[in-house]
């Protein structure tokens, strides 16, 4: 099971040409990109860790695709996104972010429904084992 947050996420793994147009059209648009990647890659953990700050002043994509390796290389079993700010009135938020890296093992979840009294229902969210990303 792949993990489906962000854009993209139904679709295959963008190659980095890919990538390198998506970042173009968030600078065509005068976004600001960063990079963030986790371990942990629970829905509610919205909270990634950076790497390096927002890059503000970006004009040149081959600087991002330098960031990316080099965050790659740092941390090869964990999730990679890139995020895109936009920081014009009105918006002042993240317009759009999809996963550029994935471990070789993804953990899936699944939601365990819990009947209480007084017909109430409640939820949670479970790991399933890990599983590698052909079966």
């Amino acid at each position: 099971m792949r993990l489906t947050q962000g854009a993209f996420s139904f679709l295959p793994d963008l190659t980095d040409a890919q990538i390198t147009a998506q970042v173009q059209y968030c600078l065509d648009h005068h976004w600001s990109v960063s990079l963030e990647y986790t371990d942990d890659p629970h829905p509610r953990n919205t909270y990634w860790e950076m790497w390096g700050p927002p890059m503000f002043d970006l004009i040149d994509t081959s600087v991002f695709i330098e960031q990316l390796a080099a965050c790659r290389a740092a941390w090869p079993g964990h999730y990679i996104r890139v995020a895109a700010f936009d920081s014009t009135k009105g918006w002042e938020s993240v317009r759009t972010s999809f996963i550029v890296q994935r471990p070789a093992v993804e953990v899936s979840f699944r939601v365990e429904r819990r009947n209480g009294p007084g017909r109430s229902i409640s939820y949670s969210l479970r790991a399933n084992p890990a599983k590698t990303l052909d079966g």
